[in-house]
């Protein structure tokens, strides 16, 4: 088994896992934090410490963030929560086609119950037109959702210029920043963001933690989704994960220290790749490289099926779409909304990389994929060689 599937999920860092033990087993810190007593107390000491190393990889207060269990939640809580509480301004949302499941699926249960929801497409290489958004904008917009980078195509949202849009017309921006978080410079005390969601399962942390940032600005607020304890401002109630959370901490920590690092890497592992397919009769990218992430690389071709192209490049795991969305039979809806037709959509192959990828992984990607295409060309007669 090869992975090169980092954008669907991460293997957890050694440093992280040894956090993680010391926070849950009979000899650590495994008391429950909303207790009073003293090992109560020094869980809730670790899970201070866990906010500001997360809140030091943002440039935010350890205050500002929810904890959660994931992006999915974090989502549904600024966009359900935010809608609630701000709908006396009016019921007018705005997202993208491109958006990720767990931001569309809230907006079209908000539709459900009387609000009104604007959905924009991209320009062909992913990116939204800043224009058509102001354009989009009325009184009553109350809220807008942009991911920072696509899940699928590592397309970069210029979310500075997003955000001062929203500011100029009085709405809340959410940013779904799953893929970015750890990977990307984020700066929260300069952005213009409202709310952003993240996870740790995408840069090298556990799975089932997240977290969503609250601006401290008037008129951010969220109302709870869930009910039955006092944790968390009553945002978000529950008994506190203190291991997940102390290995969100120490997740955020290692990425704050690796992040150049890291980059460079998987910009040499895209670029290889890419540089190693390119001449492939009929490929092209999906999205961009210019304004891409590159951990990410996206790519379609021309009279072949991804899916069978998929078995063909065994022993690699990749993916022909959105893991959230892997056992639809449908073409992706993001590559169809760059306006994509079905068969290219269908034929595409997301790889993504991650700090353990390597120069020889990439080589036998490259043969894999090139021999793939070949022979299921080959099979199908009547199309071009």
């Amino acid at each position: 088994m090869i992975y090169l599937d980092y954008a669907a999920s991460t293997p957890v860092e050694q440093g992280v896992l040894e956090a993680m033990t010391a926070a849950m087993t009979i000899d650590g810190n495994y008391a429950n934090p909303s207790s009073t007593h003293a090992a109560g107390l020094y869980s809730n000491v670790l899970i201070a410490d866990a906010a500001a190393k997360l809140a030091g990889l943002l440039n935010t207060q350890p205050e500002r963030l929810i904890w959660t269990s994931g992006a999915t939640e974090s989502d549904n809580l600024a966009i359900l929560g935010a809608a609630s509480y701000r709908k006396d301004r009016g019921r007018h949302l705005i997202s993208m086609r491109t958006e990720h499941k767990a931001v569309t699926d809230p907006f079209s249960e908000l539709a459900k119950n009387g609000y009104d929801v604007t959905w924009l497409d991209p320009e062909p290489d992913g990116l939204l037109d800043i224009a058509r958004l102001e354009d989009a904008m009325r009184d009553d917009t109350q809220l807008v959702s942009v991911m920072h980078v696509n899940n699928e195509t590592g397309v970069i949202q210029d979310i500075a210029a997003i955000g001062a849009a929203c500011r100029d017309r009085g709405a809340l921006f959410h940013v779904d920043a799953a893929q970015s978080c750890g990977k990307l410079p984020v700066d929260l005390d300069d952005l213009p963001v409202d709310l952003m969601s993240i996870t740790a399962h995408k840069f090298y942390g556990p799975k089932g933690i997240g977290a969503l940032y609250i601006a401290d600005r008037k008129g951010v607020h969220v109302e709870p989704l869930l009910f039955g304890g006092g944790q968390q401002r009553r945002l978000r109630p529950g008994t506190l994960p203190t291991q997940q959370i102390v290995g969100f901490g120490e997740t955020a920590a290692i990425a704050a220290a690796r992040m150049h690092e890291d980059f460079a890497h998987i910009t040499q592992m895209r670029d290889r790749l890419w540089n190693g397919i390119r001449d492939v009769p009929g490929v092209r990218v999906n999205g961009t490289l210019d304004k891409g992430f590159p951990g990410i690389l996206n790519v379609s071709v021309e009279d072949v099926e991804g899916e069978s192209l998929l078995l063909a490049m065994e022993p690699f795991c990749v993916a022909t779409g959105s893991a959230c969305n892997s056992k639809s039979q449908e073409p992706s809806y993001v590559l169809r909304a760059l306006g994509l037709g079905d068969d290219l959509a269908q034929s595409a192959i997301r790889f993504s990389f991650g700090r353990p990828t390597t120069e020889a992984e990439i080589d036998f990607a490259i043969e894999r994929y090139r021999q793939g295409v070949a022979r299921l060309r080959e099979m199908a007669p009547g199309r071009a060689a």
